[in-house]
């Protein structure tokens, strides 16, 4: 099991140092009292809280976060902590734009995590000069992009599994969401611990008609399926209102039995815009919203017999980069590669290898991010656009992480980001000399259909993907779809999002695949992998074979 050391000193890292001297060499204040402008919108209720607003009787409620955060009980907070509460997680949205320079009980002022930022040190293991991808964290966001994280040795000669997943990471409703972030709710029930789905519209088969919109959907959740949700909607209660934990119940089973080594994620982690928090932090250090979010719809779902402590490999989704935003924080799931002993998300794209050294046989697996297809320019289709101008500010910008500079440049970013990949793998992927060749990588089958047919002639046996929010087998010989030679993999119903269409068994009509909430499991061996979906309730719905090219 990967473990790491959690350092409780910010200055004892390099990266942190530098990140805090930018912060003081910059113009704009960075910390301040209660009394200064960026704390307008905050100041009342902070002075109301420290005084007698801590002792109502309700306090225990509104004031949840307050004492991981200040490190002091609600009753002995000041109003330096209640300042550091409102700019770390405001309840009610009240965000202070300063934290507080001094006066709070547990300094830094400046940090949530009761003045122990938590900042990623050396990996066990690893030697005290060994700077490599999987020991330390990288220097800047892209440091990494491209390399090998180190090759996995599986003993035994057991059977053996390989679990895939996507689109699983629900709203986390318990988030005090700051920098004036919405809260992260979409119906009157969604303020809970662990996840909440997202209702997303539904559509015909052909996407030419809109069956349910997202705001109908939304009633009925609100009314549990009674009225005024529209039978259009197709809502089944009990299955469309908690899909995650239904998918995650499956999941979990079936890994008491199965056992997988490792977990392939296919990206969108986290709904409805990934980490709520501006990219550009340290790839060191862990920001509060991203331990909340991680800890509530990742490690709080994901464990078990079988699934603790397992790694799980993935790559970014749209939405992790912020679904019509390009600014969130994308960089803190892979910092979270630190501050895990599973998670490994490293860089934007970047390959591993699997050896099972007891069986004879290896697998090359290569981790692209698709996303270009949803960087539209940024006048179009507001909703499906990451670089869109309606929801992106005019000031926007993730060069601080080696990201897009500005909504006008983000388009072009993301196709140079695609362009560079191609021509990544294009070289690596006949050099390879493993039993198998994977890709996994967020957009779905069907999508660069002609450039994974050239990928297939040079040895790539699977194509992994998710995006559609469906499970979706694409054989080798479906030639009415399937035009790349490679059997292609949809798993997008892990349940961070409802389905493409109802999950109802009986009106399958504008179904695109064999299920809609649910996963794969992939048995692997020297000479073939037996692919199964599995639904959510843990029926094998379909299976199917491949062979090594």
């Amino acid at each position: 099991m990967w473990r790491l050391l959690l350092a409780t000193s910010v200055m004892a890292e390099p990266e942190s140092r530098r990140f805090l001297q930018r912060r003081a060499e910059d113009s704009t204040p960075t910390c301040g009292g209660i009394e200064l402008e960026p704390n307008d919108l905050c100041r009342d209720t902070v002075l109301w809280a420290a005084g007698g607003g801590k002792w109502d009787a309700r306090a225990v409620d509104w004031f949840k976060n307050f004492e991981s955060i200040a490190g002091v009980p609600i009753g002995s907070g000041n109003v330096a902590d209640y300042q550091r509460l409102y700019w770390c997680a405001p309840p009610g949205g009240k965000y202070c734009g300063l934290p507080p320079c001094s006066g709070c009980s547990s300094p830094p002022c400046d940090d949530c995590f009761a003045g122990k930022p938590l900042v990623a040190n050396l990996r066990p293991g690893c030697e005290a000069n060994d700077t490599s991808i999987g020991c330390i964290p990288p220097e800047t966001t892209m440091g990494y992009k491209g390399q090998h994280w180190p090759t996995t040795y599986i003993d035994g000669t057991q059977e053996m599994h390989i679990f895939l997943i996507g689109d699983w990471g629900g709203l986390d409703g318990s988030l005090d969401t700051n920098q004036g972030r919405p809260e992260l709710i979409a119906y009157n029930w969604g303020r809970q611990p662990g996840p909440s789905v997202f209702p997303r519209s539904r559509w015909n088969k052909r996407h030419t008609e809109q069956l349910c919109s997202h705001k109908e959907f939304v009633e009925c959740f609100n009314t549990f399926g009674e009225a005024p949700c529209i039978p259009e909607c197709g809502f089944v209660m009990g299955v469309d209102d908690k899909p995650q934990l239904l998918v995650a119940e499956a999941f979990k089973a079936r890994a008491a039995l199965k056992d997988p080594q490792y977990i392939l994620n296919v990206g969108d982690n986290f709904y409805w815009g990934g980490i709520e928090k501006t990219c550009g932090f340290p790839m060191n250090m862990l920001s509060y919203p991203a331990k909340h979010q991680f800890d509530e719809i990742f490690e709080g779902i994901y464990q078990g017999p079988g699934l603790s402590g397992k790694p799980w490999f993935g790559v970014l989704g749209n939405h992790d980069w912020g679904g019509f935003r390009f600014d969130n924080g994308w960089d803190q799931q892979m910092s979270y590669t630190w501050f895990s002993d599973r998670w490994v998300l490293p860089a934007v794209y970047y390959k591993t290898s699997m050896v099972y050294k007891d069986l004879g046989f290896d697998v090359d697996i290569y981790f692209l991010d698709t996303n270009f297809l949803d960087a539209k320019p940024p006048e179009e289709d507001p909703s499906h656009n990451m670089c869109s101008s309606k929801n992106n500010k005019p000031s926007a910008t993730c060069s601080a992480a080696g990201g897009p500079e500005s909504i006008e440049s983000c388009p072009a970013w993301f196709a140079s980001l695609w362009k560079e990949q191609k021509k990544w793998i294009g070289d690596l992927l006949p050099k390879s000399t493993a039993t198998w060749q994977f890709v996994v990588t967020h957009f779905p089958c069907g999508h660069e259909q002609q450039f994974y047919r050239r990928l297939r002639r040079k040895g790539l046996d699977l194509l992994i993907t998710g995006h559609r929010h469906d499970q979706e087998l694409w054989r080798e010989d479906d030639y009415h779809k399937n035009h790349m030679g490679v059997a292609c993999i949809v798993t997008g119903g892990g349940g961070g999002i409802t389905s493409e269409a109802t999950p109802n068994p009986n009106n399958t009509i504008d179904w695109y695949g064999e299920g809609q909430y649910g996963f794969y499991d992939l048995t692997i061996s020297k000479t073939e992998i037996l692919i199964e979906s599995i639904n959510y309730n843990g029926e094998l719905l379909l299976t199917h074979k491949v062979y090594p090219k």
